[in-house]
């Protein structure tokens, strides 16, 4: 069978094995140059299937997490791009080689629990997966973190749940415990109720800005839903055109709007008590009362009044 054009890299990337040969010690604690050359020996043999996934289906069929694949776009037959038209199962996890005589040569195996290292499992996905999408994953905080693409996507499945936009906070919230906690407050955007997800403002696979955002910048990444809050203003708030999680924190707060802390504690942060005295004649002032700062100053994100200098009006 004639073997894919994009393996090749998967030699120098990928290592499993336990025992191949005369090697006794376990694989992960060889040096990763012995494990290459292993891997380039198993490679170069290229003994792989000549029936396919019917070889490995001889044992593995009486398991619905493997015969999920056929369900999925990993499994069909009719793209030239997936697994299951070429070398099917061997495509990702390896040539079988001697693995069906008594099982005693391990193939490829994924997933957070897998006993071969992150980086080594993503090579194979990123064989295939190499786009726009992709481009930044090397400098990404989950490649940084050693996170498998297998920890998030599900292969052997009907619809992946990571790519559901129902089930995507879900799987992105089991490690994200903060910001699940923050989705969970009192001010928070819709995240809980699907009617946004994590992807529609982070790109898991990592870019070019900071937190992996989308856009190039904070602003410009919350302008994609808030245009109203761009501008230009011919009064123009500070921090606003700065960076909107100078007052927000944009997973949720305990405050109304998103607001990191409430008013005037966090206008009094940069404007430190303009105004003298906090009541007036053993009233509470506008100052502590009510909306605070914003009783009078509402539009904080800017104005265009001509008499908004105080953005008042």
């Amino acid at each position: 069978m004639k073997q894919m054009k994009w393996l090749t890299p998967l030699v120098a990337g990928l290592a499993l094995l336990t025992g191949l040969g005369a090697t006794a010690a376990p694989w992960d604690k060889l040096p990763d140059a012995e494990v290459e050359q292993i891997l380039d020996a198993k490679f170069a043999e290229g003994k792989y299937s000549n029936k396919g996934a019917d070889g490995c289906l001889m044992c593995h069929k009486k398991s619905d997490d493997v015969m999920a694949i056929f369900k999925g776009v990993h499994g069909s037959t009719a793209s030239s791009k997936s697994p299951m038209a070429g070398l099917q199962c061997e495509a990702c996890h390896g040539p079988q080689g001697k693995h069906n005589k008594g099982g005693k040569e391990p193939m490829i195996q994924f997933g957070a629990d897998a006993p071969i290292p992150a980086a080594k499992q993503n090579s194979v996905c990123l064989s295939c997966h190499q786009d726009g999408e992709r481009m930044a994953w090397h400098s990404s905080t989950h490649n940084l973190e050693e996170v498998a693409c297998a920890s998030c996507h599900k292969v052997h499945v009907d619809k992946d749940p990571i790519l559901d936009r129902v089930t995507e906070v879900a799987a992105c919230t089991a490690c994200h415990s903060r910001q699940k906690a923050d989705m969970n407050k009192r001010s928070s955007h819709p995240l809980k109720w699907a009617d946004m997800s994590c992807t529609d403002c982070h790109n898991p696979h990592g870019s070019m800005s900071e937190a992996a955002l989308n856009q190039v910048s904070v602003n410009d990444n919350c302008y994609q839903c808030h245009a109203e809050k761009r501008g230009p203003f011919l009064w123009e708030h500070a921090p606003v055109t700065e960076d909107c999680s100078l007052c927000h924190n944009p997973h949720g707060s305990v405050n109304e709007g998103m607001l990191s802390n409430r008013a005037p504690q966090l206008c009094q942060q940069c404007h430190t008590n303009p105004h003298s005295g906090n009541s007036i004649n053993g009233q509470p002032s506008v100052f502590t009362s009510g909306q605070s700062c914003l009783n009078c100053h509402s539009q904080i994100h800017g104005s265009n009044h001509p008499a908004g200098k105080a953005l008042q009006r």
